[in-house]
């Protein structure tokens, strides 16, 4: 059931998601999915708990082919409307819904799977590949603000870097202290900027 999901979901990313999306895009989803099923090892989740977050992963930004500003509140409409023909139920339905509204910012997971998806969607952030996917978001947020300099740029993801924790065990132990370094890093542009 879940590759026939997965089949109908990312088709739709790759066809109908607008090309400037260089963040939100089919390898971001992807992206999360694989960390979404890698944590949720680290923290001992499997079985229907493991579907559902999976599932979740992948809906968490389809709401970009409808919608921007709020996607997360519109992927969660299109899970609703689409995922009982997947025989999912109400109530499975409603807590994949709850784990794409943890990924929204700033973020507020309570469940352990709510914790999971919210740290897969950013645990870039406490990884080498940061810069790479972050000059992918700035590309992005160039679409809407072409006047975006590179500082402004910074000075919005020291404060991102600086308002965000992981909450996952796992990603509390191995991200922080690397994103604690890109952060450092961050600053120390700014400074020279300045």
């Amino acid at each position: 059931m879940f590759k026939r999901i997965y089949k109908e979901v990312i088709s739709r990313l790759e066809n109908d998601l607008p090309s400037w999306l260089t963040y939100h895009s089919p390898d971001h989803t992807l992206y999360v999915l694989e960390k979404a099923e890698f944590l949720a090892k680290q923290e001992g989740v499997k079985g229907r708990d493991l579907f559902l977050i999976k599932v979740a992963a992948l809906y968490h930004d389809l709401g970009f082919v409808k919608d921007r500003e709020d996607h997360e509140n519109t992927g969660c409409e299109m899970a609703s409307m689409e995922l009982p023909e997947y025989e999912l139920t109400p109530e499975e339905i409603n807590r994949v819904c709850d784990m794409i509204t943890a990924t929204k910012i700033p973020q507020k997971p309570k469940t352990i799977s709510e914790k999971i998806l919210a740290d897969a969607d950013l645990e870039y952030m406490g990884t080498d590949q940061y810069h790479e996917i972050s000059e992918k978001l700035y590309q992005e947020m160039l679409h809407s603000r072409p006047d975006l300099s590179r500082e402004e740029w910074n000075e919005i993801q020291v404060n991102f870097l600086s308002n965000h924790s992981y909450h996952t065990n796992y990603c509390k132990k191995h991200c922080e202290a690397i994103k604690a370094k890109h952060l450092k890093k961050l600053r120390k542009q700014l400074t020279q900027s300045n």
